[in-house]
């Protein structure tokens, strides 16, 4: 087979079936290359790990039949674009999972600022309670600056879907099926609109219609993109907790709606706060939480009183705050300037950071994370 680039190269690892982006990223380390992997002989590609004789057999008949320019031509008259896993556009949140898609087929586009995301994942059968749950979070969190994801499916995904361009804000699409084989068929419409405000995408190759396997593969992207996931309303066996486990198992944060102690749909959130899900009760649960992990001066409108209210300070909190405004501080500064006691901003601080105001640095000093 001809050299082709790197990109080419991963649309049609892509296209194969039985090999993965576990496989290739074996075969990669071994080979040196993408390119290598498409003209390697059955031995050389037997001996990375993972990958065996039989799948290496399988490899060499696949990429015989397989055209990526093809491939392209058909996504581009589509109107989708593809970004593959060494293009520089490929999301970084993504990019650090285990399992990384090797390509995303995209209607839309991706941003910079979804870097910024939070997933909201739950039943095809929500409750009026959890609707209305998914439609207010999410629109709050748009509003907060935030790209919703979710997975297009009925239910509390199309809710967080409308939630997020009801507040005006970016949302993104994960589908278990090709761009060109929307499912389900009725959100095809809503589709469009998140296209144009946000982005729909896949790993799946153009004309790969859904089935049983493809969704579980669709949840690890939709976790892998966001810093956290929130589950709404979810049975205990369900691709909403699958995606929260895989949050977990890729690091990132899970909160859990809690609902009725009767109703089925609570036992997939309940079971999760049992086992350290963070309990939502509104949307600050899910700010001060994420707040940690990046700057407040990222987030938007947090001092919105339709975003979040106001958390209650003592005076003297406040005072600390506002010398905190300008940038950090060690602690013996805040003492001096201050005129407290060193004992009593010890303590005032203890309570700022609980109430995740502010951040401890090494060496004493103090960083403001959240204005008042």
């Amino acid at each position: 087979m001809n050299s082709m680039t790197d990109r080419d190269a991963l649309i049609a690892l892509n296209m194969m079936e039985s090999i993965g982006p576990v496989r290739v990223r074996s075969l990669k380390e071994v080979l040196g290359s993408y390119d290598a992997i498409m003209s390697a002989d059955t031995r050389d590609l037997s001996s990375a790990p993972g990958v065996g004789l039989a799948i290496a057999k399988k490899l060499v008949d696949q990429r015989r039949t397989l055209d990526p320019v093809l491939e392209q031509g058909k996504a581009e008259q589509a109107g989708i674009s593809i970004v593959t896993f060494a293009d520089p556009e490929y999301p970084y949140l993504l990019k650090q999972i285990h399992d990384p898609p090797l390509v995303l087929y995209i209607k839309g586009k991706l941003c910079e600022s979804d870097r910024r995301s939070i997933a909201m994942v739950g039943t095809r059968r929500p409750s009026a309670y959890g609707r209305s749950v998914a439609d207010s979070l999410s629109f709050r969190l748009a509003q907060a600056g935030f790209t919703i994801v979710s997975g297009l499916a009925r239910g509390i995904d199309t809710q967080s879907h409308r939630g997020a361009l009801n507040g005006k804000g970016r949302t993104i699409a994960v589908l278990g099926g090709a761009i060109d084989k929307m499912y389900p068929p009725e959100n095809a419409g809503l589709a469009e609109e998140i296209a144009g405000n946000g982005a729909v995408i896949s790993e799946f190759p153009m004309g790969r219609s859904p089935d049983k396997t493809t969704f579980p593969m669709r949840n690890r992207i939709i976790s892998g993109l966001s810093m956290g996931v929130v589950v709404v309303e979810a049975a205990l066996a369900s691709g909403a907790l699958i995606t929260g486990s895989q949050a977990l198992d890729q690091g990132r944060s899970v909160f859990a709606v809690p609902g009725r102690i009767d109703s089925p749909g609570s036992k997939g959130p309940h079971s999760l706060i049992k086992n350290g899900a963070c309990l939502v009760t509104g949307i600050d649960s899910i700010l001060e939480e994420l707040e940690l992990l990046i700057p407040s001066s990222s987030l938007l409108n947090l001092n919105d009183t339709s975003v979040r209210s106001r958390t209650t300070l003592l005076p003297d909190e406040t005072s600390l705050v506002k010398l905190l405004e300008d940038g950090e501080l060690d602690a013996d500064s805040l003492i001096r300037k201050s005129g407290l006691a060193a004992a009593t901003v010890s303590s005032l601080l203890i309570g700022l950071e609980m109430k995740r105001i502010v951040r401890m640095l090494p060496g004493r000093r103090v960083e403001l994370i959240r204005s008042i």
